[in-house]
């Protein structure tokens, strides 16, 4: 059994037109967003191996607040190919990933997560900025995961948290 956990990028600012969509950061409500999911996901003591993170800014920002109020001091790999990625990119960065992970997080971009959950679980999720999802999947190597081979076990998004959290 392996656990595969997807995690959209949290709110990015779109202050400055001109600047490309890849180096554009966090806004201030995506800055307090990502704590609040680290925090939960600490709270729930899952610890993934492995962290998966696209290179653009808004993620890599979501990518070190989520970590550092997580608690996680595993490895952060930037991994190009998750940014703008669809759901089939994405299954072949996972199904690269070392088979001794039990627990990968990836944080990436809709409308690839969304995709991925669908294609893994059968259902339709909406995933938010900075939404959280937790898949089970059927499977003792990361190569083998496909379509249907996963359950949803939970979804969180952050306004779900905030009125118990802050």
């Amino acid at each position: 059994m392996k656990t595969l956990l997807l995690m959209r990028h949290a709110k990015s600012s779109w202050d400055l037109p001109q600047q490309k969509d890849f180096d554009r950061p966090l806004n201030e409500r995506g800055r307090k967003a990502a704590p609040l999911m680290g925090r939960y996901l600490r709270r729930q003591k899952m610890r993934p191996d492995l962290v998966l993170c696209s290179p653009a800014e808004r993620a890599r920002q979501t990518a070190e607040l989520f970590i550092t109020a997580a608690h996680l001091t595993n490895e952060l790999r930037f991994d190009e190919r998750i940014y703008d990625a669809s759901a089939d990119n994405l299954l072949q960065v996972v199904a690269q990933v070392e088979d001794e992970a039990r627990a990968v997080l990836v944080i990436g971009h809709n409308p690839g997560m969304e995709e991925l959950i669908l294609r893994l679980t059968g259902h339709i999720q909406r995933m938010p900025t900075a939404a959280l999802a937790v898949i089970e999947l059927n499977i003792e190597r990361w190569a083998d995961a496909r379509a249907m081979s996963g359950q949803l076990v939970w979804l969180k998004r952050p306004k779900e948290l905030k009125t118990n959290d802050e």
